[in-house]
């Protein structure tokens, strides 16, 4: 996998990743992590991606690990670093993939880069704060619910919350406690990454989930596959079904017995579905 820095227009830059080969039947598809990681690709697909010819690209996200941080940025603002990111690439056309906090992220690219993305798939996705129709903190976990609500209440009290050093308990699910012992410790490194980076980027991160996107889901009109645990304590499944019902050409699978973390073991079928909805 190569790395390397992509120059910012306003200045800074982009931490960008690469596991593509140079071979031009590869099809790649653009990772956006949650919430705190860095944009490492999820090395746990690996093997489905070889089999399936697929290229991962992906960056972090401003703040976390080597891209300047942009305080103030807003879920549509992924567009425009997904596009830098695929330009420096040399990549046209690509399908996007996000996990939790990333999955409003590749909406965004969806959404807004026109027949560029072929694809989406949003995995343990939230839904736009302030929805209508939907309970946004019903079925979260406490800590989550604490997290987001101060939020909305603004930088200050966000920052308040983070520095008093209140624990955060995901209650994962034990399918996800399986998966983190199993192929998905991977969630460690990366994880490990993004709280290296402080506590700013996951603050800038919670900020933006909870303003206006910048973007209506019904402008999404690419294919869109939604995975999401029915046990998520995390993000509810409401969420992805709120998405569905609002997403134009979108298709919900929820793993009964899944939590936030065991989702992305179908993450080997959602490559399968891309590659097919991207005609390779």
């Amino acid at each position: 996998m190569r790395e390397t820095d992509v120059p910012l227009p306003d200045g800074g830059v982009l931490h960008v990743y690469d596991t593509g080969d140079g071979g031009a039947d590869q099809l790649a598809v653009l990772w956006h992590h949650g919430t705190p990681n860095t944009g490492s690709p999820p090395r746990p697909l690996f093997p489905a991606s070889e089999r399936l010819g697929i290229r991962w690209i992906s960056y972090d996200r401003p703040g976390y690990g080597g891209s300047t941080p942009r305080p103030g940025r807003d879920v549509a603002s992924a567009a425009g670093y997904a596009a830098l990111t695929a330009d420096a690439l040399g990549v046209d056309r690509f399908a996007v993939m996000g996990h939790s906090g990333g999955g409003p992220h590749a909406l965004a690219c969806a959404a807004l880069l026109g027949d560029r993305v072929v694809a989406a798939v949003a995995g343990a996705s939230l839904a736009p704060y302030g929805a209508p129709g939907l309970d946004y903190f019903a079925g979260m976990a406490a800590s989550g619910a604490l997290s987001l609500s101060t939020a909305a209440r603004g930088r200050a009290e966000k920052e308040r919350l983070q520095e008093s050093g209140t624990p955060y308990d995901p209650e994962f699910a034990a399918a996800d406690l399986a998966a983190l012992h199993g192929p998905w410790s991977w969630f460690e490194e990366v994880v490990g990454a993004g709280v290296a980076s402080g506590h700013a980027p996951a603050i800038d991160d919670d900020l933006a989930y909870v303003a206006p996107w910048g973007f209506e889901p019904a402008q999404v009109r690419v294919p869109v596959l939604l995975l999401h645990g029915g046990l998520d304590r995390i993000v509810p499944v409401a969420h992805a079904r709120w998405l569905a019902a609002r997403l134009p050409a979108a298709e919900l699978r929820v793993g009964e017995e899944d939590g936030h973390i065991s989702v992305l073991t179908a993450g080997d079928e959602a490559l399968s579905w891309i590659r097919e909805r991207a005609g390779g």
